[in-house]
């Protein structure tokens, strides 16, 4: 009797399976996620700025054009409702991306800026958050990367028969990703970089005397 009244959910079960609602669910928690861990960089990003701005404004006070540019652009940023649900709003994800991309672009022209003032540069406390921005460039880069590919790996399982058939009867649909072509794509997300190298490296050696060869045999006496 007990076997009896099982039985629906197990065919329930064995049917859903092989029509692959449970690949799609994991597909789909998976592009949730990667855009969980894609917005939590970006968030890092943003909280970096203001102390950013302000190590730059104390030796360059003469930019203020520039630093108004990345403060009006983090600004913009902020004003996007950014959560997971990006993911299912092609408008919305649109306009998020293109506020992440003027902000990366603001971002390089101020660090750019920063070339001109020696004592900035050298100053320790910019120089620790300068590398705390090129690592969380860099995770954004790789999180953006993962994420772009769970959502094509997601439309590619819901497009595919028979699963399509069960994406369409659960309401699971098509989603957006980002549209920009290769070389937009590669500004974005690639991190603003500042060479703080010894500087001995980046110039010639001055000319000394030419080394003697090695090893050259006495003169023979007469």
């Amino acid at each position: 009797m007990q076997f009896a009244r099982l039985m629906p959910l197990l065919l329930a079960t064995l049917i859903l399976g092989g029509c692959g609602y449970n690949k799609i669910q994991r597909a789909d928690e998976d592009v949730k996620a990667q855009m969980s861990e894609m917005l939590n960089q970006y968030k890092r990003r943003a909280e970096l700025i203001p102390t950013l701005v302000g190590a730059v404004r104390g030796f360059a006070t003469q930019e203020q054009e520039v630093l108004l540019g990345v403060t009006e652009a983090r600004a913009k940023v902020g004003s996007i409702q950014a959560t997971p649900e990006l993911v299912n709003d092609a408008a919305a994800l649109a306009k998020f991306q293109a506020a992440q991309g003027e902000l990366s672009s603001a971002l390089s022209r101020l660090l750019v800026v920063t070339e001109n003032y020696p004592e900035l540069k050298s100053d320790q406390g910019f120089r620790d958050l300068q590398v705390q921005l090129e690592g969380t460039e860099n995770r954004i880069a790789v999180a953006r990367s993962h994420y772009v590919q769970s959502v094509q790996a997601y439309n590619v399982l819901v497009r595919e028969f028979p699963v399509n058939l069960t994406a369409k009867m659960f309401g699971y649909e098509v989603k957006p990703n980002f549209t920009v072509d290769d070389a937009e794509a590669k500004a974005i997300s690639k991190p603003p970089v500042v060479d703080f190298s010894d500087l001995s490296t980046r110039h010639p050696k001055p000319a000394g005397k030419e080394s003697e060869p090695a090893d050259s045999p006495p003169a023979n006496k007469p």
